[in-house]
């Protein structure tokens, strides 16, 4: 498999990557996350992450085949972003404690003129959870760089989410399967 470029600073993309053993390199260029409102759910995070590739495909001498993906929450038809403080993390996982809701990560992979883009959505459903418990997560665990607050794969995953429906992995960051599938694509 040829070395991709991840258009990406997320710490759980590049991990998931590294597992896949997918070879690669980093390169980010910070980008504007406002979409427009007549997209589709599913359309939101695609969108982003399409602006994420084409920001880094302006900086390539040559053509590389790049990953770029954006994941959203969505409860009740409206999209809950990072939280930007304690309060607001809280009030997030409050809002989602005892709830289903979805996940969606848009993908893109892009060389060249040639593009592949997608939308893997998720179904999460929290247990009911105390403030407590939501409160002892977000102080141990600073959840301020995830979309809804938490990682699936943090302690509030182990002992809060009741089901999955879908790829783990997506809830994570990067449905990892079809990326490979997809990445596959292009080298044939």
């Amino acid at each position: 498999m040829e070395r991709i470029i991840l258009a990406s600073k997320s710490p759980r993309r590049k991990q998931l990557l590294e597992w896949a053993e997918v070879p690669f390199d980093v390169m980010v260029k910070d980008t504007n996350e406002m979409y427009p409102s007549s997209l589709s759910l599913d359309q939101v995070p695609v969108y982003i992450a399409r602006n994420k590739a084409l920001a880094v495909k302006d900086e390539l001498s040559h053509d590389r085949l790049i990953l770029a993906a954006d994941t959203i929450v969505v409860l009740k038809d409206k999209v809950i972003g990072k939280p930007v403080s304690r309060a607001d993390a809280i009030n997030t996982l409050l809002e989602l404690s005892g709830n289903t809701h979805v996940v969606i990560t848009g993908v893109v992979l892009m060389k060249g003129e040639t593009e592949i883009s997608f939308a893997d959505i998720t179904e999460v459903e929290f247990h009911h959870l105390t403030e407590e418990q939501i409160a002892y997560y977000v102080d141990h665990y600073q959840p301020y760089d995830k979309a809804g607050a938490y990682a699936i794969q943090e302690w509030i995953g182990v002992v809060g989410i009741k089901k999955v429906a879908g790829d783990f992995y997506n809830v994570m960051g990067l449905p990892v399967s079809r990326v490979i599938r997809a990445i596959h694509e292009f080298e044939n």
